[in-house]
């Protein structure tokens, strides 16, 4: 397995592999590697010959106040899980490589990002699309795999790579879980004590909602409200969203009429999680 750190020598390789006809998949990641990551990558090798995982904490899509200099590093173990999941190359530029000096240009989609985690994060999705679209430009991918328990990032790129032909196919992988029904996520590693146990309020309450749904509740309201009572009945939790919306345009939906986004922004102490499921 290769590592580099340059975009120019990223870019060499990248022209190598096409020259030869070998396909490329990329996996964008922030590290700190977890199953969930493990499922993206083997998934990008059953659908490409060159798997690229990336590796950087990018901080463009941290808000002020929150955990860019707290988030989670483990190059080394990244490293030895990524090859054992098929990645033959890492990506790991600095922040220098990626934002030289004099950098100044930004990359937005607009209206699926004001929803969500858009309303409470509002550089976020500015930053990620950024980046991606920076790291599609060093790796030249023919297809980028994202996992679905950010579903919204994932409507976003798609978004950003329609709207900018690009040539790229976007694969989706359903959430992975620990095996009490936790989404795995990097910031799990931040729950202390009790606040995992009550972490597992968000798939509770998706678990409620599908049974609500299969007994014929279409009202968004009824069952948006008896989610975040669920929530609310576990210690250390406060809702940031509980949202039932459209999941492709992401607006708020009235009635369940077709498929339906149930998604969850939920603080477990100081711990930001997000979940959802899809009813319908």
């Amino acid at each position: 397995m290769r590592i580099i750190e340059s975009v120019s020598g990223m870019q060499s390789a990248a022209d190598g592999f096409r020259a030869s006809g070998r396909s490329i998949g990329l996996v964008p990641t922030m590290g700190y590697l977890h199953e969930g990551h493990l499922e993206l990558m083997r998934t990008a090798a059953q659908q490409s010959d060159v798997v690229v995982a990336s590796i950087f904490v990018n901080p463009t899509q941290f808000g002020p106040g929150e955990d860019l200099e707290q988030y989670p590093r483990d190059f080394d173990g990244d490293v030895q899980k990524a090859g054992k999941a098929g990645v033959d190359v890492i990506f790991s530029p600095s922040g220098e490589e990626m934002y030289p000096k004099g950098f100044q240009t930004k990359v937005r989609v607009e209206r699926v990002t004001k929803h969500l985690c858009g309303i409470f994060r509002p550089v976020h999705f500015e930053g990620v699309t950024t980046v991606v679209c920076k790291l599609f430009n060093c790796v030249k991918p023919d297809l980028a795999v994202f996992g679905e328990k950010d579903f919204q990032q994932l409507v976003v790129i798609e978004r950003m790579t329609v709207d900018l032909n690009m040539n790229i196919r976007i694969v989706g992988v359903p959430v992975q879980r620990e095996p009490d029904g936790l989404a795995m996520s990097s910031r799990n590693s931040y729950l202390i004590g009790q606040e995992r146990h009550s972490a597992l309020c968000l798939f509770k309450s998706l678990q409620l909602a599908k049974r609500l749904y299969s007994r014929g509740e279409r009202n968004a309201r009824t069952i948006r409200d008896a989610v975040i009572d669920l929530i609310a009945s576990h210690p250390f939790t406060s809702v940031d969203y509980v949202t039932l919306c459209d999941p492709v345009s992401l607006e708020d939906v009235e009635v369940l009429e077709r498929k339906t986004l149930l998604a969850l922004a939920v603080n477990v102490g100081r711990t930001r999680l997000i979940d959802n499921c899809i009813l319908g």
